[in-house]
């Protein structure tokens, strides 16, 4: 799209007089000859300078009187090719800004409508509704609080159309311009929502979850409105089947503040806890998981996976005999290996199995949370690979003095 670059030029030639004759001769083309000689007439009898009167380029009381007039008559694309369409807006933006400051209350007023009768216009001209938008969005100012404005009717263009990824959006740009805009913090809370509600419309429902988290950390923790999507946004992850990283949830004001909520104590579970634990949790909140959507399917199979991927990370480098796999999961050893492939086919876990052995060869494992105990474990392995390494450097010292090779 182009709202990866920052800006726009307009080449324009004439005068303002034949710019803005030339914007009518296109907004005219749909009407009759008797209507556009009416329609046009007035416009020209203001382009007039009377005699004593300053020339129209130094008149901007006269120059917005004008402009206002033609905007006014804009109700959609108009009649013409993809490229008229676009220089048309083009130029019809270059007159706006050049008259009006991007954030003044009145071009806010004009960007409003000139969007909506853009937006509202047949999608059998998709493609250039996304260049005129995206044309708009980066001529504004980068810091513009009209951007959002645009940009929210691109998403809705394009989440009607499932099409959202034509906009090629990804979190960097989103938290650049968030940091850029002079927006309020409920305004960007309010962009993010709209980007979350949009992917989630297409069923990208990954892409909603990530932007959800973003949602939810721009928002005051002690609102109402913080809360719901605190709620929604810990149902959504334990939903998703995706999702097995829950420690960034963890490090959210709004999360933390709906502690007593069922759902936190299961997210706690599913951080660090185990198959009993979550069965234990259910045998007290069986209504829960319906009451938020989340299959009670998919939260068994995701708390097995997690439960192996720990149990997989205190047997990194080593053999892990399938009756302790079967042991933690709950299950028969023949259902191991199934169990075994998902979890490598989920990126939780790196291995080779063996038949003969009966047993999964660890060779890199995804911990649920880095705290304490994982920082011991890391600093036993360090230690247990400078031992090694040492004891692989005397061995290469003996050997050198057995052949007579003395160190320099």
């Amino acid at each position: 799209m182009a709202t990866a670059t920052d800006s726009v030029s307009i080449f324009a030639e004439g005068t303002f007089e034949e710019q803005i004759l030339e914007l009518l001769s296109y907004t005219v083309r749909t009407k009759s000859d008797e209507e556009r000689a009416s329609f046009v007439a007035p416009f020209q009898n203001a382009l007039k300078t009377a005699e004593g009167k300053k020339p129209i380029e130094e008149d901007e009381p006269r120059r917005k009187l004008i402009l206002s007039k033609l905007l006014a008559d804009v109700k959609g694309l108009g009649d013409g090719t993809e490229r008229e369409i676009e220089g048309f807006f083009n130029l019809l933006f270059a007159h706006l800004f050049a008259i009006h400051s991007a954030d003044s209350p009145e071009a806010k007023q004009y960007l409003i409508a000139l969007v909506n009768a853009i937006s509202s216009s047949p999608d059998d001209q998709l493609h250039v509704k996304y260049r005129i938008l995206s044309n708009l969005f980066n001529l504004l100012p980068r810091n513009s609080s009209q951007r959002p404005l645009v940009y929210r009717s691109l998403l809705s263009i394009a989440s009607a159309n499932e099409n959202l990824d034509v906009l090629e959006l990804s979190k960097t740009d989103v938290e650049q311009w968030l940091s850029e805009w002079d927006i309020s913090s409920e305004e960007k809370a309010s962009f993010l929502k709209a980007i979350v509600d949009a992917y989630g419309a297409v069923n990208q429902h990954p892409l909603s979850y990530e932007y959800a988290i973003l949602y939810v950390q721009n928002l005051s923790p002690s609102t109402p409105e913080a809360k719901n999507a605190a709620t929604e946004l810990v149902a959504t992850a334990l939903r998703l089947p995706t999702v097995f990283n829950f420690d960034p949830l963890f490090k959210l004001d709004a999360v933390l503040a709906i502690k007593g909520h069922p759902l936190f104590s299961l997210l706690q579970i599913f951080l660090s806890g185990g198959l009993t634990e979550y069965t234990t949790w259910l045998s007290s909140h069986q209504q829960v998981p319906e009451q938020h959507q989340i299959p009670v399917s998919e939260l068994e199979r995701k708390i097995r996976l997690l439960s192996l991927a720990s149990l997989a990370c205190q047997y990194v480098g080593q053999q892990l005999p399938y009756n302790k796999i079967a042991e933690a999961l709950q299950i028969a050893t023949s259902d191991v290996e199934k169990w075994v492939i998902d979890v490598i086919r989920a990126g939780l876990v790196w291995g080779k199995l063996s038949q003969t052995t009966q047993s999964l060869h660890i060779t890199r494992a995804t911990t649920r949370t880095f705290g304490n105990e994982q920082w011991q474990a890391l600093e036993r392995r360090l230690l247990s690979w400078k031992s090694g390494l040492a004891g692989i450097l005397d061995v290469v010292a003996n050997a050198k003095r057995q052949g007579g090779i003395v160190s320099a």
